[in-house]
């Protein structure tokens, strides 16, 4: 039994900054080969993403920003000039001899090099092609550049987050991490590992996957969306407060906020009792979950005027008690030092060349038979490129010339 789950899988990873490249780690993580390549000298652009910068054993800051780190572990790194023609055979060779191809360069800018997937695919009839772009292969606006904060805005994730209008600090606001490129490596991995599976039980061809972060972003919409397509009405912003049972946001204790989610009539009863409260759960108003929703704002101001009695720390214990989830709202150094996260090794320290040791986040997936056991640390620019080049023919000769001649 293979060790890893996609182990004999290469992929030719293209890209750069974070949606693709994060999809890339995500099998890299789950035991794929990953070969990045990336431009002679600079490297991938989010190298350069910072401060932070990466310190080596001295304390000294090196040229790796914390971004590149956060998705390019378990891979190996390959400096190729794209533009060259001679940049264009090494990366035909090496598709030749892979199960994937995963680029986010804009919409047709390969085909000029002959890299796009219908020159690819005459080469490897097996390849799975993903491109990850902004809006996607087709449509009027294919051609257009865009980041994480464009889709946010453009597919209305950022109407839907913030203060709603007309309280101190209402209107639209964008997520704090960069969600659509993380969603939209989610639905890449998910399709590359689709297309696979249909290639090698189906056929034994591969396929282009044509990924668009606007796409992606629209679909993060969920039940936000289709509360619209079934209505009619546009949701309004609540803040932190959630759009399922009532009460599901935070609330301000004496001493700092907490979050907390009751969104049954059980959680709701629990809730009034550990509250002091028990009446709540039989008012009219507030005794089962459309009227909690009908009622919202009579609720809440009840709710918010409790809590504001006791530290937070006094509540947490009783609702823990009476079994409502509720959490304090951690920082990432409260996040990352909580007990449970300690315990399912969330954080951990890899090797690395030239830090020596490097805190990083643990793949969440655990799989019982194919354990991810793996953390190479994120490859220096260039780190692999004699050894990826010698698997493909290249002789010692031919890299020499190939460095001379700065194609690599």
């Amino acid at each position: 039994m293979s060790s890893k789950a996609l182990e004999g899988v290469r992929i030719l990873d293209l890209s750069r900054v974070l949606a693709a490249p994060l999809a890339g780690q995500l099998l890299a993580d789950l035991g794929a080969d990953v070969i990045k390549v990336e431009r002679p000298g600079t490297g991938d652009e989010s190298r350069e993403y910072g401060p932070p910068f990466l310190n080596d054993s001295d304390g000294n800051p090196t040229s790796d920003a914390a971004f590149y780190l956060s998705c390019n572990r378990n891979k190996r790194s390959i400096t190729v000039d794209l533009a060259s023609p001679d940049g264009q055979e090494i990366v035909r060779r090496l598709a030749a001899q892979s199960d994937v191809v995963l680029e986010n360069f804009k919409t047709g800018a390969l085909k000029k090099y002959g890299l796009d997937y219908d020159s690819l695919k005459a080469i490897n009839p097996r390849l799975v092609y993903c491109s990850i772009t902004g809006f996607g292969q087709t449509g009027p606006m294919a051609h257009k550049p865009g980041y994480d904060g464009v889709f946010q805005a453009m597919g209305g994730m950022m109407s839907v987050s913030g203060l709603p209008d007309g309280v101190p600090g209402g209107g639209p606001m964008k997520v704090g991490i960069s969600m659509v490129d993380i969603l939209t490596s989610l639905y890449a991995s998910s399709a590359i590992l689709a297309a696979l599976h249909h290639r090698d039980a189906g056929g034994g061809t591969g396929q282009h996957i044509d990924l668009s972060l606007l796409d992606c972003g629209v679909a993060s919409l969920s039940h936000f969306a289709m509360s619209y397509l079934v209505s009619g009405e546009i949701p309004a912003r609540r803040g932190n407060g959630g759009y399922g049972g009532v009460p599901s946001q935070t609330f301000r204790c004496s001493d700092r906020d907490i979050f907390l989610t009751a969104g049954n009539n059980v959680q709701f009863a629990r809730l009034c009792r550990a509250l002091d409260r028990p009446e709540l759960a039989r008012d009219p108003r507030f005794d089962n979950t459309a009227g909690r929703i009908c009622n919202r704002d009579a609720l809440l101001d009840i709710l918010d005027a409790v809590f504001a009695t006791r530290t937070a720390e006094d509540w947490l214990a009783r609702l823990d008690v009476a079994d409502v989830p509720s959490s304090p709202v951690n920082d990432i150094a409260g996040a990352l030092a909580n007990p449970q996260i300690v315990h399912r090794g969330m954080v951990r320290e890899i090797d690395h060349p030239v830090a020596g040791k490097l805190k990083a986040l643990s793949n969440p997936i655990r799989l019982s038979q194919t354990p991810i056991e793996d953390y190479a640390p994120p490859p220096l620019v260039g780190e692999h490129t004699d050894a990826i080049l010698a698997s493909v023919g290249y002789g010692p000769d031919a890299v020499a010339a190939l460095r001379q001649s700065r194609v690599i």
